[in-house]
């Protein structure tokens, strides 16, 4: 697979405009150059007051950015987000299944499915879970899977993000300033609603209450602080949800409850939003140096008093080598076949795979096993000679540490430019809310876009940008 032709969202081969793109080509069309120029300077605008930022690391220029929105929004028909759905939920339910299995019984290693290695050696794998029955068996309460499209009927995992998963108040603002800028394309549009996810959200996480939850639940969104790159995220989501955003020097432990502090004193908390990794949650547990957790609340985790979300221990899931056995993994627990295909992948850590991906690092894509947002990753067809000398050693010295991937030629669709619309490469990030009662998929998600022509790196991290994402109603 190569990027020699991309899938076109919006035109097919013979340039006419495919169905879902219809009304929004001929609003498009109508519009003065100039005006739209305008529009976009004043998404900008909007973005810049509002404070939608994120921080960079590692990079001379790090530091505070915005994050480029194309105000062309991407359209996805009714019927084809209804297979997709069905295709996320099964993924989605066979990621909790099997988090319940490797941390109990582990049925899928006793039936040969999964080497005991991806589990026993994984970093991401936490001892103390085992045995522990989350609320509700709940482990992924929030995730994010990232799709990427190659065709009319060609959907591709390219990851699953079951620890963290970050971006959901982009999708909003994106569409409130949607809304607000260009109503009158939604009145020609049937488009499905998303401003209901912090609500969605609240009720989700209040039906995972702990045993110990006494009367309406209490929930919080426990935050790293001021400098970490998502934290306009968790200020937005608590104040959307109308919870309380705390910081870990803002709880302790108070008889066998995790309290935050108040003007009326102490409150126990019944739900923690958190979005502090696992090696920081507790340092009396983990990292003895972290000063963003709260001593003692894995322990009460443990003990039933406090409902965390994400569960502690889920990072396995995220594992880029476990999910190359994510096929095998919907099969063993659905009893189907993946709905969702996986994108091939080479596990490095086997000498067949590694000397397959030695010989043709210029065609790959290389992975860190636990990395993330574009970072420690190789795009073999645009690396330099010099970038893939250097990625070759690291993969030498430390071949466990990555899984590579061919170069798919991933879907395009427009952007606004000052020649006019371009077509550029985008993937999707959909959000998913798990409890006891089921599972519910936000329509859309969050479509990040390359907006370097001819690039495929969309992360915002890398210089990508975001697009509002419209899942069209029924006809």
């Amino acid at each position: 697979m190569d990027d020699t032709s991309p899938f076109d969202e919006m035109l097919r081969p013979d340039g006419s405009v495919r169905d879902a793109y219809r009304a929004f080509e001929a609003w498009f069309s109508s519009e003065r150059p100039g005006d739209l120029r305008a529009k976009a300077r004043e998404a900008e605008a909007v973005f810049r007051l509002t404070g939608i930022t994120f921080n960079v690391y590692g990079q001379a220029e790090a530091g505070e950015r915005l994050i480029p929105f194309d105000i062309v929004p991407r359209i996805i028909a009714a019927r084809e987000w209804a297979r997709l759905s069905k295709g996320i939920e099964q993924r989605v339910r066979a990621l909790n299944a099997f988090l319940h299995d490797i941390y109990h019984r582990q049925e899928i290693v006793r039936a040969g499915r999964l080497p005991v290695g991806m589990i026993a050696r994984n970093d991401a794998y936490l001892s103390g879970m085992i045995g522990v029955e989350p609320p509700g068996g709940i482990y992924t309460h929030i995730v994010g899977i990232d799709l990427v499209r190659t065709g009319p009927d060609q959907f591709y995992v390219l990851e699953d993000n079951a620890r963290c998963p970050s971006g959901v108040s982009y999708m909003l603002e994106n569409r409130e300033t949607m809304l607000h800028m260009f109503p009158e394309l939604f009145s020609a549009n049937r488009v499905q609603r998303v401003s209901r996810y912090p609500e969605t959200l609240h009720a989700s996480l209040a039906a995972c209450a702990p045993r110990m939850c006494e009367g309406d639940p209490t929930v919080a969104v426990l935050t790293p602080g001021i400098h970490n790159s998502a934290y306009y995220e968790h200020s937005f989501l608590a104040d959307q949800m109308g919870v309380e955003l705390v910081e870990g020097h803002d709880l302790r432990v108070v008889d066998g409850r995790i309290a935050m502090r108040t003007t009326q004193g102490y409150r126990a908390i019944d739900v923690l939003y958190r979005r502090v990794d696992d090696d920081f949650l507790d340092p009396l547990n983990f990292r003895p140096d972290s000063q963003l957790g709260v001593p003692g609340i894995f322990d009460v985790y443990r003990a039933g008093g406090i409902t965390i979300a994400n569960a502690p221990g889920t990072g396995v899931s995220d594992d880029k080598a476990i999910y190359s056995y994510m096929p095998e993994i919907v099969e063993f627990y659905t009893g189907e076949k993946p709905l969702l295909e996986n994108v091939p992948t080479w596990r490095c850590s086997d000498p067949d795979s590694l000397a397959h991906v030695l010989d043709n690092l210029e065609e790959l894509v290389v992975k860190e096993v636990h990395g993330s947002g574009g970072y420690g990753m190789l795009i073999g067809p645009t690396a330099s000679k010099k970038d893939i000398r250097e990625f070759r050693r690291k993969l030498e010295a430390r071949p466990g540490n990555y899984i590579a991937q061919p170069t798919l030629a991933l879907s395009t669709t427009p952007i606004f430019t000052r020649a006019g619309l371009a077509p550029r490469h985008v993937d999707l990030r959909p959000f998913v809310l798990v409890n006891p009662n089921g599972i519910e998929i936000t329509p859309g998600g969050l479509t990040r876009v390359a907006l370097k022509k001819g690039s495929l790196v969309v992360n915002s991290s890398q210089g990508g940008g975001t697009k509002d994402t419209w899942v069209l109603e029924d006809e």
